[in-house]
């Protein structure tokens, strides 16, 4: 499966984004839908995963609350929802499908990645 990570940017401390991942090639709704971020010096980090159906997720508790995945598979996207953002957010963000569980939150849990897309939080 390809994925295409859009919807980065400039947005200031406390404003929303909403990131979209389009997969093509393969059935999406067979996959655990994830996405990661990895800043400037930092390895890559999990931050929230959903199931092949939608009906469960599982957030970083860096990110509860605050942000919110979803998917649509009639689509074959995966998005996700960010507000109350925070300096600390700014990130390359990847989407990201796997078989495994919606708990692995180790970046090999997945196997399909897309390219990243940018979110840049100024405060």
């Amino acid at each position: 499966v390809q994925l295409q990570a859009s919807g980065g940017g400039l947005v200031q401390a406390g404003g929303s984004l909403r990131l979209s991942c389009a997969a093509s090639g393969r059935t999406f709704s067979n996959y655990v839908g994830g996405w990661f971020r990895q800043a400037p010096g930092k390895e890559r980090e999990f931050v929230v995963s959903i199931t092949r159906s939608g009906g469960m997720t599982y957030y970083a508790d860096s990110v509860k609350g605050r942000f919110t995945i979803s998917r649509d598979n009639a689509k074959n996207t995966v998005y996700l929802q960010m507000n109350s953002l925070k300096p600390e957010d700014t990130a390359v963000y990847y989407c990201a499908a796997g078989l495994k569980s919606v708990y692995c939150t180790d970046y090999g849990c997945y196997d399909h990645w897309g390219q990243g897309t940018l979110v840049t939080v100024s405060s």
